[in-house]
């Protein structure tokens, strides 16, 4: 036992801890993994049965090496453990026992994510429901979200509260039926039909119960009720369950992750032993400090507080930008810095963000400075599926011969155009030597083309030649993308699926219109009062598609080399960093503007802003600007209300922040409840009218009749006629001050 020597006191204690449940507590950084491996080993070296064993986590890859640490350790003596993640492991359960259930074979296929909508519209198609109104992706996710919930058809069905929930019942019905006649489970299915077969066949529970004696699972705060029933169904017998996790880095609720599995394990477990890791082997003590007060300011939350051997470290540096553009300079001015005063790799470099779309500026500048980046959290901006997709509606409005993007975009959104009908399309351009566009004009006259796709085809062609129409009349190219996103269905399309996947896509596609407002606006400042012929204002839109195509072409780095990494603040969770640039630090960006009217959703935030400090090792900056181009609007925009939050004696202000730290962000402090309380804000305060409907300004707290409580994210123009962006419950507005109907709420 040679390796408890690695160990702190309360580590070893985690690692030598006898029967019964225990909970871990590891913060961020404290050895979490060496930890859980270690009592793997040591369970083996006190002689318990490897067979005996079962240890879960997350991700084949968590598993894989823990599996390889744990040979390390004892050899070949822990042959016969499972380490596996929820899902294998219930794939080699049911392997075995799923014929006890009536129907079900031991042959089972699975479906991944492209067969189940194959299947979903399959369904759709039978029950004579409407793809527009009942998009295959938004079904999918009702249903996913039903079987995490263990809520099978009947139950589901029993609480459909509206029209549409009622059909997804019948869908899901329908599904069941066709998953069930074809041999096929998916990956819901895994874990839902798993504590199934165990609360329907006792004796095999029972034997599985006898079999896995010690039961371990990190990431706990991460299960979802599935998960966690299955767990605990498992652990019943001899209550050796060790879970570890953090609920301070709970952060993926909007996955169906519950919170409360960890908050209340204790309640599970009356008689559990409780250790709390709170020596942090990775960052400086000015870092742990700020996370530390970020985080104490949620109410759902097990009291921790980190801290380290480490050196106290830099202050933080905490920098006010102008804009987006002057936020990534400071960036990339940063960077080159420390590389050549401290002479650092930039693979020591990490830049965090809340949202995809807000890495597209940070990707210019870096390529304009040279210097290599990586993106871990998705495609880079210019090579995302629905960017590529606008891009090629531009390209083809430009050029009605680029058959390439003419492929790409006669069936998106569908519109019953097929891979057989595209052939017979292309081959009679070639045949005829004509633009593509120009053969959909005769598209009656194309072999083996149905009356109903001759109609798709003739709509389409109308659609471009508006669009193209309008490009040659000089409108900006922001419009042009405008009308694409609008007359042709695409950005409804989006709307309809009603997922996260799409709510990505939207926010990127809102991004591309930032884009485009900068390139018409520097087209005008250049142009000034020099007007164009009509015949040259397609040269406005070439122009754009040139110098989109450049950035897009630049970035042609070696994989091997070292870069800068890119990645969302929830894909860089487990991860660490030297030298972390958290951007785009403002209320409505981080937190999310949705989060800003629900405590939960606040308090989820908050612990993503904890887990965004932790990464850093050894420097942090933070960053925000008064202005953003958001949605193609330039937009003022209020700090974080995380930042102020951080004591001040932990940072350093570059810039004129000081400014605005003496004198307040303007915000009602974090524990005042009015943020995110359930009840309407009248219950905290006096409703006052405002007789002047253009005073209102960044930040105020609002009500509607119609919409309810709301916060003011943006106000555009003065007086009577400004635009006032308001974010509500369930949903953002943009309203004209003067008819806004806005009640303005102050707290007593």
């Amino acid at each position: 036992m040679y390796y408890l020597q690695d160990l702190n006191p309360v580590q070893r204690e985690a690692v030598e801890s006898g029967e019964g449940p225990l909970l871990i507590l590891a913060g961020a950084g404290s050895g979490k993994t060496r930890v859980l491996t270690y009592r793997i080993a040591h369970l083996v070296a006190k002689g318990i049965n490897p067979w005996n064993i079962l240890a879960i986590t997350f991700t084949n890859k968590a598993a894989r090496e823990m599996r390889d640490r744990i040979q390390v350790l004892v050899g070949s003596e822990g042959e016969g453990l499972w380490v596996a993640t929820f899902h294998s492991s219930c794939v080699r359960i049911l392997r075995r026992e799923i014929s006890k259930l009536p129907g079900y074979s031991r042959s089972f296929v699975i479906y991944d994510a492209q067969d189940q909508l194959t299947l979903i519209k399959e369904c759709l198609k039978v029950l004579n429901l409407d793809e527009k109104k009942f998009a295959a992706r938004a079904v999918l996710g009702v249903i996913s979200e039903a079987k995490n919930k263990l809520l099978d058809v009947s139950s589901f069905a029993a609480q459909a509260k509206d029209y549409f929930l009622e059909k997804a019942a019948d869908v899901y019905r329908l599904y069941q039926r066709k998953l069930l006649d074809y041999n096929a489970l998916d990956f819901d299915d895994l874990i839902m039909l798993t504590v199934r077969v165990f609360r329907e066949c006792p004796e095999v529970l029972e034997y599985y119960q006898k079999r896995f004696r010690y039961i371990l699972v990190d990431e706990y705060q991460d299960t979802n009720h599935a998960q966690y029933i299955f767990i605990n169904l498992l652990a019943k017998r001899y209550r050796n369950l060790c879970v570890v996790g953090d609920d301070d880095q709970s952060v993926y609720g909007w996955r169906g992750a519950d919170v409360q599995n960890i908050l209340d394990f204790e309640r599970d477990y009356p008689e559990a032993k409780v250790l709390k890791l709170e020596q942090n082997y990775r960052s400086t003590q000015t870092i742990l400090n700020a996370a530390n007060e970020v985080v104490g300011n949620n109410f759902n939350r097990k009291a921790k507080a980190l801290w380290t051997e480490n050196k106290e470290g830099d202050k933080i540096i905490l920098y006010k930008a102008s804009n987006e553009h002057e936020e990534s300079r400071f960036v990339m001015e940063k960077i080159r810095n420390l590389c050549d005063a401290e002479g650092r790799s930039y693979s020591d470099f990490a830049i965090l963000y809340r949202t995809n779309a807000q890495s597209r500026v940070l990707e210019e500048h870096l390529m304009k400075e040279g210097i290599p980046y990586r993106i871990y959290s998705g495609l880079k901006f210019y090579e995302r599926m629905e960017i590529k997709d606008i891009l090629a509606y531009l390209r083809l409005v430009h050029n009605s011969a680029d058959r390439v993007s003419f492929a790409r975009v006669i069936n998106v959104p569908k519109r019953g155009i097929g891979k057989g009908s595209l052939d017979k399309i292309l081959e009679y351009t070639e045949e005829q030597g004509m633009p593509v566009l120009e053969a959909l004009t005769e598209a009656a006259y194309i072999p083996g083309l149905q009356a109903r796709g001759v109609s798709a085809l003739t709509s389409f062609y109308e659609i471009i030649a508006r669009l193209k129409s309008r490009a040659q009349k000089g409108i900006s190219v922001t419009e042009l993308t405008e009308q694409i996103l609008k007359e042709t269905g695409y950005m409804v399309a989006l709307r309809q699926e009603n997922t996260v996947e799409a709510d990505s896509r939207i926010e990127n596609l809102n991004e591309f219109l930032s884009v485009t407002a900068e390139y018409d606006h520097n087209l005008q400042d250049y142009l000034g009062n020099f007007e164009l012929e009509e015949g040259q204002n397609m040269t406005i839109l070439g122009g754009f598609l040139e110098q989109v195509s450049l950035v897009a072409d630049i970035d042609n780095y070696d994989e091997a080399e070292d870069a800068v990494k890119l990645m969302t603040m929830h894909s860089a969770k487990g991860l660490e960093f030297p030298v972390v640039f958290a951007v785009g630090l403002e209320d409505g960006m981080f937190p999310s503007s949705r989060s800003l009217l629900e405590q939960y959703l606040l308090e989820e935030e908050r612990r993503l802003c904890y887990v965004t400090i932790t990464r850093a090792k050894e420097k942090l900056f933070l960053s925000h600007a008064e202005q953003r181009m958001v949605y193609g609007h330039l937009e003022s925009r209020l700090p974080s209300r995380f930042l102020q939050e951080i004591p001040k004696e932990l940072l350093a202000e570059e810039s004129s922040y000081r400014e605005i730290l003496g004198r307040g962000f303007g915000l009602s402090p974090t524990r005042d409840n009015s943020f995110g309380n359930t009840r309407s804000w009248r219950d905290k305060g006096s409703p006052v009218v405002n007789s002047d409907p253009g005073r209102f300004q960044v930040g105020d707290k609002v009500e509607h009749p119609k919409f309810g409580p709301g916060i003011v994210m943006a106000v555009k123009g003065e007086g009577k006629g400004a635009e006032i962006s308001v974010v509500f419950r369930n949903e953002a507005k943009k309203l004209i001050a003067e008819y806004a109907k806005l009640v303005k709420i102050y707290s007593e």
